[in-house]
């Protein structure tokens, strides 16, 4: 079955120069997907011929005259720019003209706008960023990473619904195990506003199995992990710094002496092992779930390589229809409720 994508080929740090080499590479990988570049159609067709590439049946181009920046206030950009390229590209989802949306451009006007055009599923107050991180046994997923600074018991519970069924889907995972943040395991740890998403999750049918802390994120102690927004964009970023001074010091450790270089050669292979391990490109592609449609969100520094990751984030949504699924899931699970 042909698969249509949207792509806000303006957004992010590097626009067309990223976004059109990435389409390029995914469409020929995939010879069921169609995409459509969405963004100013002489700059898009100058990079396509430098690829040596040009439209064609498979591959479109949406004109827009419009561009959202990268630090533009989310209302401006959803006021004033119904032309740009993740407006449209947006719109094309709503339309059905797009099965989903992918763009590196501005976070919050991208979830301010998808809101507003595409509005949440029936019983979801507030979409939710979600992402896999890599752990020692595999990865994990983690919502939310900074759509929502102050969420509610009921968000952080409608959070491990969506959770839940992300991975499910995506992961072929029947019975994700599930678990709350917290500043502790034990039962009296955490704030009033953790403590009754606990207890709402342990009388659900979701595979909730309890508080985790900081450092179960990177054992891979459950398959996903619930949370604020603040708490996770917080530890998203933690954890992206840590890795960066790791770096730091193992580069200017091999460097220190001829035989310090001499060890880094002999160790090259478990170096080169462990980059492709914790690689972020490889687990570029966050979803903003809890949408009526699909809209993925790249890194907006993100490469070729990382932005077609986000392309492909988007086909595995769109086969494994994630939002119908969440629908369905919330649906049976407000069923019980109301008949308990």
């Amino acid at each position: 079955m042909s698969v249509t994508i949207a792509l806000d080929a303006m957004g992010g740090d590097h626009g067309p120069d990223v976004v059109v080499p990435a389409a390029l590479s995914v469409l020929k990988e995939n010879q069921d997907l169609k995409l459509i570049l969405v963004g100013d159609q002489e700059i898009l067709t100058g990079v396509l011929q430098q690829q040596g590439a040009d439209v064609g049946p498979r591959l479109q181009i949406r004109h827009t005259s419009q561009v959202v920046a990268m630090d533009e206030l989310p209302s401006v950009a959803l006021r004033t720019k119904k032309d740009s390229s993740m407006r449209v590209a947006i719109n094309l989802v709503q339309e059905g003209k797009a099965s989903a949306c992918v763009s590196a451009g501005n976070t919050g006007a991208l979830m301010a706008t998808s809101r507003f055009v595409l509005k949440t599923l029936t019983g979801i107050d507030r979409p939710a960023i979600i992402t896999a991180l890599p752990t020692m046994n595999g990865h994990t997923h983690m919502l939310d990473l900074g759509a929502n600074v102050d969420s509610s018991a009921d968000a952080l519970f409608q959070f491990a619904v969506m959770g839940s069924v992300l991975v499910q889907a995506v992961d072929n995972n029947p019975a994700p195990k599930i678990g709350l943040l917290n500043i502790g395991e034990e039962e009296i740890k955490g704030n009033e506003r953790v403590k009754e998403a606990a207890r709402l999750l342990a009388q659900s049918d979701i595979n909730y199995v309890g508080y985790v802390e900081g450092d179960d994120i990177y054992k891979g102690t459950v398959d996903v992990v619930v949370c604020d927004g603040f708490v996770g964009n917080v530890a998203l970023k933690t954890s992206e710094g840590v890795a960066k001074m790791i770096t730091h010091f193992m580069k200017q450790g091999f460097a220190r002496n001829p035989f310090a270089k001499l060890a880094a050669l002999i160790a090259m292979p478990v170096l080169k092992a462990l980059k492709h391990k914790i690689d972020p490109r490889r687990y570029n592609g966050a979803s903003l779930v809890g949408l009526n449609g699909i809209v993925i969100k790249s890194h907006g520094s993100a490469d070729v390589f990382a932005f077609a990751n986000a392309i492909k984030e988007a086909v595995l949504e769109v086969d494994k229809s994630v939002p119908a699924r969440i629908n369905q899931q919330l649906d049976t699970l407000l069923t019980k409720q109301q008949v308990g």
